[in-house]
């Protein structure tokens, strides 16, 4: 972890104490929290691609059970309802049957991928069929571990008792303010926030194994707000942070929030890097059954495949997705009209292979001669 994120994390550790402060018979103690203040991505102990590329397997793979939502955020290009109308965004919920398609095809691999996500660019929850489709990642094998990300808005005890059943391994809950105004002033949304928060305490409680990860953006809160979040969710779930804003969303210019020129979104420095990592260990599915170099391709215009007419090992191995691999390890991200405008490598970014790119170029290529020679 950076000196940087280990001085957020400093910071948020002495919020969070203050928070805890309570006061028995005159005297002044300090209540233990229960969460964990930690990021939702694992910035420790990271595998190093540079010694697994290229994967016969996907570590992680992204599957949109709604690209709708029920959010007006003003960071998030889904919300923008006039924006996606305007490029004629198909927008729906994934049908069960082509879900099961795709279950079928991760168990094609010979060893269940790392992480199955239920979430791209939509509230997943607005799918009704949600817990059936985590039931039947589960019951297939087909991942290690599914998780999901959500507004949590859709939670009431009758659907967290389904979730949880069904065997999610983790939820992470995104928050846009610490108040039922401030959610309609950012989200466009009406929330009953007291009612919010006693559903997500349910969940909870009634947890189970799954992991509970709270995270807000602590750019537009006060101190005082900062203090109430973890006053009120560091006893109702396993990690929360404070995040940054992060420009991640390429040729999406979000409203009224301005990113840092400095820090991360977990805090770290922000820096360039001219390879994307990610699209060497994870692949996304939108919620009409294509396929997306990168799981923020809100515009759909980084398309490799489609599961609705190809196996996702055929994708995952295919030559759309290997020349994007070959361009970037060629250095020449600037020259590719979407992929040189992503904030993501600058603010969000856990890994830099930029020094192997030359030999991971070559490894690359040596595989898919070996490959080509088998099949021929």
């Amino acid at each position: 972890m950076s000196q940087v994120s280990e001085s957020i994390i400093r910071t948020d550790h002495r919020l969070a104490e203050q928070a805890h402060v309570q006061q028995v018979g005159g005297q002044i103690r300090l209540s233990s929290m229960k969460a964990e203040i930690k990021p939702r991505i694992q910035l420790e102990n990271r595998t190093k691609l540079e010694e697994v590329i290229p994967l016969e397997v996907p570590f992680i793979v992204s599957v949109d059970p709604a690209d709708v939502c029920n959010f007006q955020c003003k960071f998030c290009p889904t919300g923008n309802r006039a924006l996606m109308k305007r490029i004629k965004r198909n927008s729906g919920l994934m049908d069960f049957d082509l879900y099961q398609k795709i279950i079928d095809d991760l168990c094609e691999f010979e060893k269940p991928i790392k992480v199955l996500r239920l979430y791209k660019d939509g509230e997943p929850l607005l799918n009704p069929r949600f817990a059936d489709m985590v039931r039947h990642a589960k019951k297939s094998g087909c991942a290690l571990q599914v998780d999901t990300t959500t507004n949590a808005s859709l939670l009431n005890p009758r659907r967290n008792l389904e979730i949880i059943e069904a065997g999610l391994d983790r939820i992470n809950i995104s928050l846009e303010g610490m108040s039922a105004q401030s959610y309609r002033d950012f989200s466009g949304y009406k929330l009953n926030f007291d009612k919010f928060v006693g559903n997500i305490r349910h969940f909870y409680e009634h947890r189970g194994n799954c992991q509970v990860c709270i995270k807000i953006v602590g750019d537009f809160l006060s101190e005082e707000e900062k203090l109430r979040f973890f006053q009120i969710f560091g006893d109702i779930a396993d990690m929360v942070f404070i995040e940054h804003v992060a420009p991640c969303w390429p040729e999406f210019e979000m409203q009224e929030v301005v990113p840092s020129r400095e820090v991360g979104i977990y805090g770290q420095q922000v820096r360039e890097v001219q390879v994307c990592p990610y699209i060497f260990y994870s692949l996304s599915i939108n919620a009409d059954g294509t396929a997306s170099l990168c799981f923020l391709d809100w515009s759909r215009k980084l398309i490799v495949g489609d599961l609705k007419t190809e196996s996702f090992k055929d994708i995952w191995r295919g030559d759309a997705l290997s020349a994007c691999q070959q361009m970037h390890l060629r250095k020449k991200r600037r020259e590719h009209p979407i992929c040189a405008v992503c904030g993501q490598l600058t603010h969000c970014l856990p890994d830099d292979i930029d020094p192997f790119a030359e030999m991971l170029l070559e490894r690359l290529q040596s595989v898919r001669r070996n490959h080509t020679r088998s099949i021929g």
